[in-house]
């Protein structure tokens, strides 16, 4: 019989296996040849390597730094 804990880590584990689903099935849209907040372009090395990338260099740092700020991370 499976006790809680059992239970715990087989639901955390669906939902790890839902999400590595969604993540590698999901649909990569072109790399875009202007960023889409600063309207600066971004390199052509930058787009083949990052596919689907948005933002260039400069804005992608700039939102890193605030995701880390808001979640509480140094």
């Amino acid at each position: 019989m499976a006790d809680a804990m059992d239970l715990v880590q087989e639901r955390a584990e669906e939902m790890r296996q839902r999400n590595l689903a969604n993540v590698l099935n999901k649909k990569k849209l072109p790399s875009r040849s202007f960023c889409v907040n600063c309207d600066t372009p971004i390199p052509e090395l930058r787009r083949r390597t990052l596919i689907g990338v948005e933002l260039c260099v400069h804005c992608q740092q700039i939102t890193e730094a605030q995701s880390k700020h808001f979640k509480g991370k140094v």
